[in-house]
């Protein structure tokens, strides 16, 4: 989920703010690396960012306190060592910024209960945890819109998962502007990556990488060197092709799409060559993939553990992210209670 906005600040240039939540639910994994983070490395020497960690999202799946507060930590370290830098980005916790759920709630008054019950996700999420189906589930889509237009977001970059949430959210900000006949929140749109957004597959045959499929599925920036092995061994392979040039099936492909973004060149047309001429072992390119995946998440895992050391400093990124998050935050819930007229006496 990320999130931007244009503005003409004092210096008379326009700046784009970008905005980017992720739920606290785990470890970051190849997937989030090269889908997002590695974007957001670049945008933020370009623009003002704002990177957050969605621990009111990740209550409807009921964490204990003690989950919920090692998954957020983990997650902001993380952010961290992957190059996220505090000095350029404001990094910041969502329950750090109480005026998000007091826009959440005002947004709750203008929703209603057929559109957020019509909502992909929340179908979804009643087939796979029918026992706890929650109000949070269903009021989804209005804390995304909160987190979005807390900072006026105009330009919003999404996944295909997300697209409608978008939609919603334009619907909420347009009806609070009709509502009291203002033209105070824009009107968000999707921006597009283009060529820099990068897909990266699960090990588990289909599908991208992710959390929810299980660990096995993804290969976690933390992840020590046995686990890689064990998890890249016991990736989706066939019996391998019997005619040269064959297309490859989807479990196959996965394995080079991997490949393409941890391996050389030369490693990727190596095996490319193989499977083209009915020669390519499996194993040796799965041995291949998973060191050389070992090589590129070596860094990371070393400044993870480093971090997780120096509590002080993780104390102090979260601190001067909640100030300046809350200082842009506070400003739009001051004026939408002036416009909705709650005014003190």
């Amino acid at each position: 989920m990320i999130f931007s906005e244009f503005i003409f600040n004092s210096t008379k240039k326009t700046m784009e703010i970008v905005v980017s939540g992720i739920r606290p639910t785990g470890n970051l994994h190849l997937g989030n690396y090269f889908g997002a983070l590695k974007n957001f490395i670049s945008m933020q020497n370009e623009h003002d960012c704002y990177f957050f960690i969605a621990d009111y999202h990740s209550l409807t799946t009921h964490p204990t306190p003690h989950d919920l507060h090692g998954n957020v930590k983990q997650v902001l370290v993380e952010y961290l060592a992957a190059g996220l830098d505090p000095e350029k980005a404001t990094l910041y916790i969502q329950s750090d910024v109480p005026e998000t759920a007091e826009l959440y709630l005002f947004l709750n008054m203008n929703a209603y209960i057929g559109e957020l019950e019509r909502c992909t996700s929340f179908k979804d999420k009643i087939r796979q945890q029918p026992q706890n189906v929650n109000a949070g589930l269903l009021t989804y889509p209005t804390l995304m819109a909160a987190d979005i237009i807390i900072h006026k977001a105009t330009k919003v970059p999404v996944g295909k998962d997300q697209e409608q949430h978008l939609e919603m959210t334009r619907q909420f900000a347009n009806r609070f502007n009709r509502l009291y006949n203002v033209d105070y929140f824009p009107e968000p749109q999707a921006y597009n990556f283009g060529k820099s957004l990068v897909r990266i597959p699960g090990l588990l045959g289909s599908g991208k990488m992710g959390k929810s499929e299980g660990e096995g599925n993804a290969i976690f920036l933390a992840d020590e060197p046995a686990a890689i092995r064990k998890k890249v061994m016991r990736a989706v392979t066939d019996s391998g092709p019997t005619i040269p040039n064959q297309e490859k099936p989807e479990t196959i492909q996965n394995l080079f799409q991997l490949m393409s973004v941890v391996s050389s060149k030369d490693a990727v047309n190596h095996f490319n060559d193989l499977y083209n001429n009915c020669q390519i072992r499996y194993g040796d390119m799965k041995k291949q993939l998973a060191e050389d995946m070992i090589r590129f998440t070596t860094p990371f895992r070393e400044r993870i553990k480093e971090l997780l050391s120096d509590e002080a400093y993780i104390s102090k990124v979260a601190r001067m992210g909640k100030e300046k998050a809350r200082a842009s935050a506070a400003k739009t819930i001051q004026e939408v209670r002036e416009i909705i007229g709650f005014k003190s006496f």
